[in-house]
């Protein structure tokens, strides 16, 4: 895989365009070298569905720009503990490289016990996102497991879910650096 993609996604980077990788892109972003670090088998042991909660980091992502402080997502994933040597991960924090994290670091919460509760990175330029959550399973707040009980019991639900700004805003940095 490595070989087989890795030059075109070279060219597509070199060109300032972006690239979400979701769940299994995300793993193909780190095997390809385009982000660091390894997605290996969750602490479970076993494929993990559901719902989290999420914190935003303060990141140089393109994607998460003006996107909530807490934001809950669903994830689907058996291989999704995302690791790396501690100066891997060093480097990711101080350099704004880590974009979501897990709201809690233990399980369930952590479906996955990934290190420092990371659950998404982007690269250097922060055109570049990889994820384990499925923004795009929420764009609507239809979307959300609960809505019809946020309807009834006068709870806000935006009519958005936490998932479409992230990709408002890649098509937001197109129309303005790529069109």
């Amino acid at each position: 895989m490595k070989h087989k993609l890795t030059n075109a996604l070279n060219r597509f980077v070199e060109d300032g365009k972006l690239i979400i990788g979701i769940c299994n892109g995300f793993q193909v972003l780190v095997r390809t070298g385009l982000l660091p670090g390894t997605l290996a088998m969750n602490t479970s042991a076993k494929f993990e569905c559901r719902w989290v909660d999420l914190e935003t980091q303060e990141s140089l992502c393109v994607f998460t720009k003006g996107v909530k402080a807490q934001v809950y997502l669903p994830v689907a994933h058996a291989e999704g503990r995302f690791t790396a040597p501690a100066n891997v991960l060093s480097e990711l924090e101080a350099n704004h490289q880590v974009v979501f994290r897990y709201a809690e670091s233990r399980y369930p919460n952590n479906p996955n016990g990934s290190d420092s509760n990371i659950a998404g990175i982007c690269d250097a330029t922060g055109k570049i996102f990889g994820l384990m959550p499925h923004p795009e399973r929420f764009l609507t707040k239809w979307n959300h497991p609960r809505w019809t009980r946020l309807v009834k019991t006068q709870d806000t639900c935006s009519e958005e879910g936490d998932g479409l700004v992230i990709f408002k805003n890649a098509v937001n940095y197109v129309k303005a650096n790529l069109l």
